[in-house]
């Protein structure tokens, strides 16, 4: 697929269900063990609390990332624009 030139990345379904299923597998696993720990409520509350932070952080990076990358790519495609502009009309003022 491509767009003005350039390519568009595009994830597989294969990759895709993987990355679900890597999660899924390792959140109830993470889970399970959590679960199976000979220790009292109040730690496997914790445990399960702060499993459930990091899961989230997780995710809140992710899409920092995916954000600041995404608009980087739109700055730049400004910037590439605006010099392609002066670019064609310095080189409509030579020709003239």
């Amino acid at each position: 697929m491509f767009d003005e030139g350039r390519a568009i990345v595009s994830d597989s379904s294969g990759w895709y269900f993987q990355s679900w299923a890597a999660f899924a597998i390792s959140t109830l696993a993470m889970l399970y063990g959590i679960w199976e720990l000979n220790v009292d409520g109040w730690a496997r509350a914790f445990l399960g609390l702060g499993f459930l932070f990091s899961v989230s952080s997780c995710f809140t990076l992710a899409k920092a990332i995916r954000d600041r990358h995404e608009s980087r790519k739109l700055v730049n495609r400004i910037s590439n624009a605006k010099a392609e502009k002066i670019l064609n009309e310095h080189e409509m003022r030579s020709a003239a």
